[in-house]
């Protein structure tokens, strides 16, 4: 009944939204901002609030159309590589530039597109041939696409760094530093040649039981049947994935606003001051943010069951039970790929030492060749966006990837 609440309550504020946004135009029309008296300032500040906000299962465009190389500027295209039902792998193409390091960079599945990490993305594309991969919403897959649990999502991201070819990299952001990790352990393990020169794994929780934060408190507090019994809907018909157990993106996204409440009830309040003031730079500024934050994505209920229990309850990577279609995942395995651990200092969502703990599990990697960097002044989503990860961190992505891309396991 979650989704249908959930349905129920986007209907009826539709009708709200379309007249909010009538009234919005008729305002610029008849009272353009610099003319309009502070009480009209207040009802359009208030119209265009409720006419641009609200959730939406949009994924938002990257943007994304040239980057600089060298000394110019050169266009980027977005190309699909491979696709499943489940997921694309996207390649942003730079004209006439060939022969880059390949990246992968591994989005999480936690409820946001991949989008997200454009910033990600932009840093990355001077130096690298950068793929992604964009996740596919739940409730748009049909049934008959199958289930998509955690082997699934290890299989995936196999796939996937089989399909870029030689000179090949990774970098994992947040959650996916498990099944990365994993993908890149199996591999190693089955002599696969195509296994990676480079592991970056920012933020991600490998041992959460090291320093827990509130968010692995919150996933410990219940059993995994409480979490089935209630925080997984079914998707509703008239949807793609009618049918499909799903843990709801609005459901994620509600947790992430509760944990800073006081931060988000703020940005709106400055938000609304910024439109009664007729400060429009602000004002786009905070639509492009929350447009990006407040789209959302649903994830199938066994992946994320499955994270939940074995990630966050079993710690079964850490403490070598992760098992994979019925093989073991061991990151001893794993000798000739560089490892890199960053982490950020105020991160509320995995703490110090949680991705750290990766460089003691992968015990056959020469201490040469890890890495590892915690970045002051920064929370979770300034470790892979924002001003420091552009200036401080990256650098040390880039000078890692640099290092080791001539390597050959021949």
């Amino acid at each position: 009944m979650i989704y249908q609440a959930f349905e129920a309550q986007a209907a009826a504020t539709r009708q709200a939204k379309a007249l909010s946004r009538m009234t919005t135009t008729w305002l610029n029309a008849f009272w353009p901002g610099e003319n309009r008296p502070l009480p009209i300032a207040h009802l359009a500040a208030a119209a265009d609030m409720i006419a641009n906000g609200g959730i939406t299962h949009t994924c938002p465009p990257y943007n994304i159309t040239s980057t600089p190389y060298g000394n110019r500027e050169v266009a980027v295209e977005e190309q699909i590589v491979d696709q499943t039902p489940f997921a694309t792998l996207t390649r942003f193409a730079k004209e006439g530039v060939e022969g880059q390091p390949k990246m992968l960079v591994v989005a999480p599945m936690s409820g946001h597109f991949a989008t997200l990490l454009r910033g990600t993305v932009r840093a990355l594309l001077p130096d690298h041939d950068v793929f992604i991969t964009n996740w596919h919403n739940a409730r748009d897959i049909p049934l008959d696409a199958g289930t998509f649990d955690l082997d699934e999502c290890i299989a995936h991201i196999i796939r996937f760094i089989e399909k870029l070819g030689p000179n090949r990299h990774v970098l994992a952001v947040c959650q996916p530093a498990v099944p990365v990790l994993a993908a890149v352990a199996l591999m190693a393990q089955a002599g696969n040649r195509a296994v990676p020169r480079t592991m970056t794994l920012m933020a991600g929780p490998i041992d959460t039981r090291i320093n827990p934060t509130a968010v692995n408190k919150l996933a410990n507090d219940k059993p995994i049947e409480w979490f089935r019994d209630n925080l997984i809907g079914t998707v509703p018909h008239g949807h793609g994935g009618a049918g499909r157990r799903v843990y709801p993106g609005f459901m994620q996204l509600t947790a992430f606003i509760a944990m800073n409440a006081e931060r988000h009830m703020k940005a709106y309040l400055d938000h609304y001051n910024d439109l009664v003031q007729g400060r429009d730079e602000e004002a786009a500024t905070h639509r492009r943010f929350y447009d990006e934050y407040n789209a959302v994505m649903d994830l199938p209920a066994e992946f994320y069951l499955e994270t939940v229990e074995k990630v966050f309850q079993t710690h079964e990577l850490p403490l070598g039970r992760l098992q994979w279609r019925g093989q073991n995942v061991d990151p001893s395995a794993i000798r000739h790929t560089a490892l890199f651990a960053v982490e950020g200092e105020m991160d509320d969502i995995c703490s110090i030492g949680q991705t750290m703990a990766a460089l003691d599990l992968c015990v056959g990697i020469r201490p040469t060749m890890k890495r590892y960097h915690l970045q002051t002044g920064v929370g979770h989503y300034g470790v892979f966006n924002g001003r420091r990860w552009r200036t401080e961190i990256y650098p040390r992505v880039r000078t890692m990837v640099q290092a080791h891309s001539q390597w050959s396991a021949s």
